[in-house]
């Protein structure tokens, strides 16, 4: 059975174990098994949210059985309040949370595909909201000044710890903080293709988003070793997408360069 046949198949069964219980309102898929299910691939997992009467949330977090009635459980962990990451005994992986219908207009999610609902509730607010879903903080940000010269520092100080010989510290300013800054303005830079961007994480499908940055984002993230040749790269980046402080760049290039002497 193909990959998405079988996570959508999966999402159905459990709709009609939550349809026999009588105590949940509405299953809703979110992720690419909600509204974007043409990126569904071998590597999908599920991602749902529960919605239940109330006085029966913890209940159906506390006891997973309406799960284990569809396919039995290999593994559970329950990394929120809410919820849990599961993967199921024939490898289906699922991230999913519980929630009361009063819940709903408080937490943050896209725009999800209902799977099942109470029919009573097929036209209901609940069934607006639950398809609507709500947005978080986007990362991005509509000015280069502040990011670009927070990614600016954020190279100064990495390869400062560097030096020290910090270099886990460094590697994460660099190498992360530092590209996560350019990611945050990445839009106002290069063209963005049309491919499921993702609120939560700029970093999500970026290849296919960003096919110029991509060609070039390997070289500012070389690895544990290599903070200063990354440092390198990234700073010519910036130097091309902005007018940075020629005295920073002087300073990160020498700090860089000294640093790479001395390997």
């Amino acid at each position: 059975m193909a990959r998405k046949e079988q996570l959508l198949r999966r999402l159905d069964e459990i709709g009609g174990s939550l349809e026999q219980r009588g105590e949940a309102l509405l299953l809703l898929g979110v992720g690419s098994v909600g509204v974007e299910m043409e990126r569904i691939d071998d590597y999908s997992d599920l991602d749902f949210f529960v919605i239940v009467k109330p006085g029966y949330k913890q209940q159906y977090i506390e006891r997973l059985d309406w799960l284990e009635e569809v396919c039995p459980l290999a593994y559970t962990f329950r990394n929120t309040v809410d919820g849990y990451k599961i993967l199921f005994e024939d490898g289906i992986y699922g991230e999913f949370a519980v929630f009361e219908e009063e819940e709903m207009e408080h937490i943050a999610y896209s725009e999800g595909r209902i799977v099942w609902i109470d029919p009573h509730l097929a036209n209901s607010r609940l069934a607006e909201i639950a398809k609507g879903g709500r947005r978080t903080e986007t990362q991005r940000r509509e000015e280069l000044d502040f990011p670009l010269n927070e990614a600016l520092t954020n190279l100064y100080v990495g390869l400062c710890r560097y030096a020290r010989g910090e270099k886990l510290s460094a590697a994460r300013f660099v190498q992360s903080y530092a590209v996560d800054n350019i990611l945050s303005v990445l839009h106002l830079l290069e063209k963005e293709e049309a491919y499921f961007p993702d609120v939560f994480g700029e970093e999500r499908r970026m290849e296919r988003r960003y096919p110029s940055f991509a060609a070039q984002v390997g070289d500012m993230i070389l690895g544990y070793e290599r903070t200063p040749e990354s440092a390198l790269h990234i700073l010519r980046y910036l130097e091309e997408a902005y007018p940075v402080n020629t005295r920073m760049s002087v300073e990160i290039r020498r700090l860089a360069d000294q640093l790479n002497h001395s390997r």
